[in-house]
């Protein structure tokens, strides 16, 4: 029996005829899609199934030659509500009909620029399960922006430092402090790269300028940035000048969240589905069969299979037939 979905360098779906097709990976395929412009998603192919503005944001973030975003006319692609540019992806196999669902990393809320992911029907779902058991349960986007801003008018005696993903998280904390009291508002040259593509593609704006060696944060400012507040360039700033650090993430509603990531708050945040939403998400999408992957992929697929009433399997790599699991 051959295996039509499968994870390798990426998820791999080979249609009845043969056809190979690489989703988010780099293994060998006739065609390559890219959900969206996340290092860990992108391939290094010259050409890619994915949104333009996928495209023209991988071709910003790295050094090789930029990738073309190209059409397939067995895909289909759909808002996946994670990041600006993410796609869902909707391949159907000419010779049987049969309908597979990629969502890549997905969130069905709307929020800020973004729309949420609205699930098609599909014989087949692949679903990432970043927060794919009950204790991620997330508050509403309205509710974690609200104790966002009021935190921001509480602490504007001190400059900020928010950590969030360069393409992502960062442009929802530039919204967020355009909203604010603070006035000042600076973000790394990864962030404004990120931004300034978006800019280009979307009726969009982001507060910021870029910081540089002749800012200095006072009373008031905010600085956004990726990486890590334990980074010594980061120590030094805020020894230097009394900031206050913060995290946003889904993780956060676990209280060690600060405490594990080294921040002096945290927030939630999320640009993925919660656990209540992937429950949906396949509930809407009634499949024949689901695949999870990524994050709590067995306790997702157990829950699906045991509560839900969907066949479900976690992906594992570099699986060969169905007896493998």
């Amino acid at each position: 029996m051959t295996r039509r979905v499968r994870l390798g360098d990426g998820i791999e779906i080979t249609f009845a005829g043969g056809e190979r097709f690489v989703l988010d990976g780099s293994g060998a395929g006739d065609t390559t899609l890219v959900s969206h412009a996340h290092g860990d998603h992108h391939a290094r192919a010259s050409e890619i199934v994915a949104s333009d503005l996928t495209a023209a944001l991988i071709a910003t973030r790295r050094s090789s030659a930029d990738p073309t975003a190209v059409d397939h006319p067995a895909v289909e692609l759909f808002p996946a509500g994670h990041v600006a540019g993410s796609r869902a992806m909707g391949l159907t196999d000419p010779d049987t009909g049969r309908r597979y669902l990629y969502t890549g990393d997905c969130s069905t809320r709307d929020r800020f620029h973004l729309d949420g992911f609205d699930p098609v029907d599909a014989d087949v779902l692949v679903l990432e399960t970043t927060y794919g058991t009950p204790e991620y349960r997330l508050p509403p986007t309205e509710e974690s922006v609200a104790a966002i801003q009021s935190w921001l008018a509480e602490t504007m005696d001190r400059p900020v430092i928010l950590f969030g993903y360069a393409l992502g998280r960062a442009q929802k904390l530039q919204r967020i402090l355009a909203d604010s009291p603070r006035e000042r508002v600076f973000v790394t040259d990864a962030i404004a790269n990120c931004s300034e593509v978006i800019e280009a593609h979307r009726d969009v704006t982001f507060p910021g300028q870029r910081y540089g060696p002749d800012a200095e944060l006072g009373a008031g400012d905010a600085l956004v940035c990726s990486g890590s507040p334990r980074s010594p360039w980061v120590e030094s700033l805020v020894e230097a000048r009394d900031a206050v650090t913060a995290g946003f993430s889904g993780w956060a509603v676990d209280d060690s969240f600060v405490y594990r990531r080294g921040y002096d708050e945290g927030f939630v945040l999320s640009d993925h589905c919660d656990f209540d939403e992937l429950g949906s998400v396949v509930e809407a999408v009634d499949p024949e069969q689901v695949y999870t992957q990524h994050g709590f992929a067995d306790e997702f697929a157990n829950y699906v299979a045991t509560e839900l009433g969907y066949p479900a399997q976690a992906l594992k790599e570099n699986q060969a037939t169905l007896g493998d699991f």
